[in-house]
């Protein structure tokens, strides 16, 4: 038997937003129409999720993040505290570009850092890490380690976090589960 979502009294969750077994939602969070949010997730202090935004099994959003349409995050990922999303790359306020939002994609096991910005329209791959305070203008590769502003490739990570300087001590990498850089 799966045990409850558990959902603090100060959140709102709109009807029609789905919501998976085990996962907490906590303080002062907003989850709209359309979203889909995984089992055994945590959304921290002041999350939003916006409409249709999925969010994979056992991925962490900690406190003041925003997921706008057209984020989308897969399992068991960590997006750090204040982390920014976008989904237009040049908004104005008198002009309406909903249709023009631009897909972001946060793969499988991905970490993205405290405070950092992804701009809208760039794919994060599978266990990569985007270091804290990161602005991610371009793609990432799988288990690539990238910071600074812009963001730069600066390492490679294992599946466990594990930070390391030569691709062949990546193992998924090394065996072909995952593309080779």
């Amino acid at each position: 038997m799966s045990t409850p979502a558990q959902i603090h009294s100060t959140a709102v969750v709109d009807e029609g937003a789905e919501v998976g077994p085990g996962t907490r939602i906590w303080h002062f969070c907003h989850v709209m129409a359309g979203a889909r949010i995984g089992a055994g997730c945590i959304l921290g202090q002041n999350v939003f999720v916006g409409r249709n935004v999925p969010i994979g099994d056992g991925t962490k959003v900690q406190n003041n993040v925003s997921l706008y349409e057209g984020v989308s995050i897969g399992a068991r990922c960590f997006i750090g505290p204040s982390a920014v999303f976008t989904n237009v790359l040049t908004p104005r306020a008198e002009i309406e570009r909903k249709h023009e939002f631009r897909p972001t994609i946060i793969e499988e096991g991905a970490t993205i850092g405290a405070n950092a910005t992804i701009l809208c329209g760039v794919t994060i791959g599978r266990y990569a890490v985007v270091g804290a305070g990161a602005v991610v203008t371009r793609d990432v590769a799988a288990h690539r380690v990238v910071y600074g502003a812009p963001a730069r490739p600066e390492a490679w990570a294992r599946r466990d976090g594990t930070v390391v300087d030569d691709p062949s001590q990546v193992p998924e990498l090394r065996d072909g589960s995952e593309d080779a850089p």
